[in-house]
């Protein structure tokens, strides 16, 4: 679908969401520059938080279950990173919408196939980002530290 904007006679129309010959594709991407710079900072600070929590489970000996805990920020760090990495962002696909320019400028996704597209690539980000947390959660758990 060619999504554009209506301008007065004479005007060069140009698609919404282009912004630096970035285009809204369904499913494939979502965001732009600004947007993936967010997504990506987001995903190193819950990094780091995760790092701290296990230093401090290691740190305060508590039992190595416990240790499980990670999991939460290192899936919270890897969904940042999945966003960034695939230019995509779950939450803005939830809500039907897109953002190519300033931060906080949003752009409605007008086809509901688009939006249905959106909410699977956001499903997929979101399953991949609790798989990458348990797997980090588990290897904290079964190191001996």
């Amino acid at each position: 679908m060619t999504l554009s904007a209506s301008t007065p006679a004479g005007t060069p129309v140009t698609p919404i969401g282009v912004v630096d010959g970035s285009l809204y594709q369904p499913g494939v991407c979502n965001i732009g520059p600004a947007e993936i710079a967010r997504r990506r900072r987001g995903g190193i600070v819950a990094g780091l938080i995760a790092i701290v929590v296990l230093a401090a489970l290691v740190w305060f000996q508590v039992p190595p279950i416990f240790r499980l805990l990670v999991a939460l920020p290192a899936a919270a760090s890897a969904s940042g990173f999945l966003q960034a990495y695939f230019k995509f962002c779950a939450g803005f696909a939830s809500k039907g919408v897109f953002n190519f320019g300033v931060l906080g400028r949003l752009e409605q996704v007008a086809d509901a196939a688009d939006h249905a597209r959106d909410r699977a690539r956001a499903n997929q980000i979101l399953l991949g980002s609790l798989a990458i947390g348990l797997l980090v959660g588990v290897v904290a758990v079964v190191l001996p530290l």
